[in-house]
């Protein structure tokens, strides 16, 4: 049977390979901030953070790996501003409004990795947990639900308003929209689906 003398030193190494997971996606949000994806070159990504080779493919055996925890990591932050200021608006489509915008000023504080970020993962071919939670999270403050209370039209219409505002995204990235232009869209959109949420 196994003794629990060792849990300390377990934890002690869970902490540890958490901050390095940690500064191995902080290095590599830093790299694509400045040139995009491409600039994730996974040699360059260990030297930054300071990780052998091995080690940071044991984390993330491929560059999309790397890309989606990029990716988790922003909507982490997403998630940890919404708990610390919840949306005020009195109807779960001005609801849904307020964390989509809010997400939109997130991603475009850094424009090169928001580009590089949203492209690779509408191109991607591997399973990206970004659109669930995006679901996830409009569900949550728009109806107060949890994906799993959820019927199938509720996340169906929560996951339409989640991909309506990525495409809004890209237009964005592309020069085409403003704040204004987005924020007017988002909210059409909203009035549309979000607000048969609680009767569907």
């Amino acid at each position: 049977m196994e003794s629990h003398s060792t849990s300390g030193g377990h934890s002690v190494r869970t902490r540890s390979q958490h901050q390095r997971r940690k500064r191995i996606v902080q290095a590599a949000a830093a790299l694509a901030s400045r040139g995009g994806v491409e600039a994730m070159q996974m040699r360059t990504v260990a030297e930054r953070a300071g990780v052998a080779l091995g080690t940071l493919y044991r984390y993330f055996p491929s560059k999309m790996d790397l890309v989606v925890a990029v990716v988790g990591e922003e909507i982490d932050l997403l998630e940890s501003s919404i708990e610390r200021r919840p949306p005020s608006a009195s109807t779960p489509a001005g609801r849904a409004v307020d964390v989509l915008m809010r997400a939109t000023r997130g991603l475009m504080r850094e424009p090169e990795l928001a580009d590089a970020l949203i492209r690779s993962l509408i191109m991607a071919e591997v399973e990206t947990p970004f659109g669930d939670r995006m679901t996830g999270l409009l569900l949550r403050v728009s109806a107060g639900l949890t994906r799993e209370r959820a019927s199938e039209v509720q996340l169906d219409l929560a996951g339409s308003l989640s991909s309506v505002w990525v495409q809004e995204l890209l237009e964005m990235l592309r020069g085409r929209r403003t704040y204004e232009q987005i924020q007017r869209r988002i909210e059409i959109a909203a009035a549309r689906l979000v607000n048969d949420l609680s009767t569907a």
